[in-house]
């Protein structure tokens, strides 16, 4: 974390950074009310947010079931001999039913979220993602939790513990 960041990061921003990953919708005037500021200071706030890297996007949560792809399966890969990671990222982030991508450490290099419309189009995408790799696959029943907030207090416990 640059210097410039842990300025940037004072109590009132990470409060402006919590309302918004639960609601990104919120408008500057209601950000505002909840950390009191006007909504020009909210803005200006959300701007050097936004220039120092910290803020990287404004997001649509779309269900995608009610999209007809009810099917969601976490396929592990490891590259065929000769295929280097990064070059098997980059190819089976083309796919379209391929909505998430990571690079990892450990046996399974590389893991990918796909979305499928049945268990046919999901065999279908598994045989496309074997050119590049062994898959093998987990498909989601739900997801408890869509995505944690990340808090003041969760930093501030990272730190402690590596200082340990």
């Amino acid at each position: 974390m640059t210097l410039e960041t842990k300025k940037l990061l004072d109590e009132t921003n990470w409060q402006l950074l919590e309302a918004l990953q639960q609601n990104a919708r919120l408008s500057y005037s209601e950000l505002g009310q909840r950390v009191g500021l006007t909504a020009p200071a909210v803005a200006e706030r959300m701007r050097k947010m936004e220039e120092q890297g910290i803020i990287t996007g404004y997001h649509v949560e779309v269900d995608l079931a009610r999209l007809g792809l009810p099917i969601v399966a976490l396929v592990r890969l490891v590259p065929a001999a000769g295929l280097h990671c990064r070059n098997m990222a980059s190819a089976v982030s083309e796919l379209p039913e391929v909505l998430e991508c990571y690079r990892m450490a450990g046996n399974d290099q590389v893991l990918v979220k796909v979305a499928a419309t049945s268990i046919d189009h999901l065999d279908s995408v598994l045989d496309q993602l074997a050119v590049y790799g062994q898959p093998s696959t987990s498909i989601t029943f739900s997801q408890p939790l869509k995505q944690h907030v990340v808090t003041q207090k969760m930093f501030e416990q990272g730190k402690k513990e590596a200082n340990a």
